[in-house]
């Protein structure tokens, strides 16, 4: 090059090299330096913010973390992106679901946060994860109708240990018993719930009738002696037990009567504990042992249509004479999977895998917004305690010292990468 081209080209990369120098270079150094100073920045405090990053709980917790995310994470989204390039090759309408897997990443990590946030929430009313987890778990165990159910004063019944009530005297053939609880909202009562109606005694029966002992109004109703405006218990189960082994049992009907056969003469009756259960409420996604792979389970979301195009691409480049004749040679399916299709996609499946994994060890957004504060801790990453030191806790020497932590774990990666490339370009 001449002179003046020397000086043409110069001034073409000089902005590059001026936003490089503000933007990359100039940070990471002042990170470098500032983190060999104490929290005040007037004094050197040489290696002791890169002691606290082995020796403070939160900053351990949040390697910890940061380990399970590049472990697990590219692992998950670049295996489900292979999966759905291959299984939607061939199919017609392998394009639309390639668009809507893909579609995740058109949305910021904020808005991807904010969803899952609400995906995550413990009130199957709102969260859909427990609305489903509590569908299916509904769908094989029925909770109860009468969680909050008790006897009332001067009830025949009494607790029983590991939950329940039952009689304090045995029952007679021939005789009637009443059962009355309270506790349980006139709204909440079961939609079949009828009146409660006074036990009929039935000669070599146990009659009864179990039902809510109450009505809306100060001195209004009879304790003990169902009401106009009272509702029988419908499936309240009850158990005639003797020397503490169930001879009969039965259901309420709607209206909160039951009859007993003459087994049950000389039992004492008793309401079980499963009469009472707390409705299941679901999984507590958010808590401190799910938290981390919750928050996962939304970053592979976004992510495996990033990996599915690129993996999708790579398939389209692989030579398909080499698949059918593995087929001809007896190959099945899986087999050309194998043995043929991962390994040509070797080096489309390093790429995605070790983009997600510098992705990952900067992972910031998501486990800020949906972790909740309770469990923020156990969430935390490196990236999150990066900020938490650096603005909430006053320590910039120790927030300085993660950032050149975590560009030191980001290097080799990086690094791999390069080297990588530079081989393809050989080829």
């Amino acid at each position: 090059m001449t002179g003046t081209r020397w000086t043409v080209a110069a001034l073409f990369l000089l902005p590059a090299f001026v936003l490089l120098g503000a933007l990359v270079v100039y940070p990471i150094g002042y990170s470098l330096v500032r983190s060999f100073y104490d929290q005040s920045g007037d004094g050197l405090a040489g290696f002791d913010n890169y002691e606290t990053l082995f020796t403070d709980d939160g900053i351990r917790t949040a390697l910890k973390n940061n380990v399970i995310w590049v472990v697990f994470a590219p692992t998950v989204a670049t295996a489900l992106g292979l999966v759905f390039a291959v299984l939607t090759e061939r199919v017609r309408w392998g394009t639309a679901f390639k668009l809507v897997v893909f579609m995740p990443m058109a949305i910021s990590m904020l808005a991807a946060g904010i969803i899952f946030r609400l995906v995550y929430d413990q009130d199957p009313d709102k969260g859909v994860a427990n609305a489903v987890w509590v569908g299916v778990h509904d769908t094989f165990a029925q909770s109860s109708a009468f969680p909050k159910a008790h006897p009332g004063r001067n009830s025949p019944l009494e607790p029983v240990k590991g939950g329940g009530f039952i009689t304090g005297a045995p029952v007679r053939a021939g005789e009637t018993v009443t059962l009355p609880l309270v506790g349980v909202a006139p709204d909440l009562m079961p939609d079949d719930a009828k009146r409660a109606v006074l036990p009929v005694a039935e000669p070599g029966e146990v009659t009864g009738t179990t039902w809510q002992d109450f009505t809306r109004g100060k001195g209004v109703g009879r304790p003990g002696q169902p009401d106009a405006s009272e509702l029988g218990y419908p499936g309240m189960r009850i158990e005639a037990v003797k020397d503490g082994t169930v001879v009969a049992s039965t259901t309420a009907a709607a209206d909160g009567s039951f009859t007993l056969p003459a087994a049950a003469d000389g039992a004492r009756l008793r309401l079980p504990a499963s009469n009472f259960q707390e409705a299941y409420n679901g999984v507590d996604w958010l808590g401190p042992s799910l938290v981390t792979p919750a928050i996962i389970g939304s970053y592979i979301w976004m992510w495996a249509g990033f990996a599915m195009v690129l993996i999708a691409a790579g398939l389209a480049s692989v030579p398909r004479e080499l698949m059918e004749a593995a087929r001809v040679d007896g190959a099945n399916e899986w087999q050309v999977f194998r043995r043929i299709t991962v390994p040509l996609l070797a080096p489309v499946l390093a790429v995605v895998a070790v983009t997600l994994m510098i992705n990952v060890l900067k992972v910031f957004d998501l486990v800020f917004i949906i972790a909740p504060g309770s469990s923020q801790d156990d969430a935390n990453v490196l990236a999150l305690e990066l900020y938490r030191k650096g603005f909430s806790e006053d320590q910039p020497g120790v927030a300085s010292a993660i950032a050149v932590f975590l560009l030191l774990l980001v290097i080799p990666v990086m690094w791999f990468n390069v080297r990588r490339l530079r081989r393809e370009v050989r080829r």
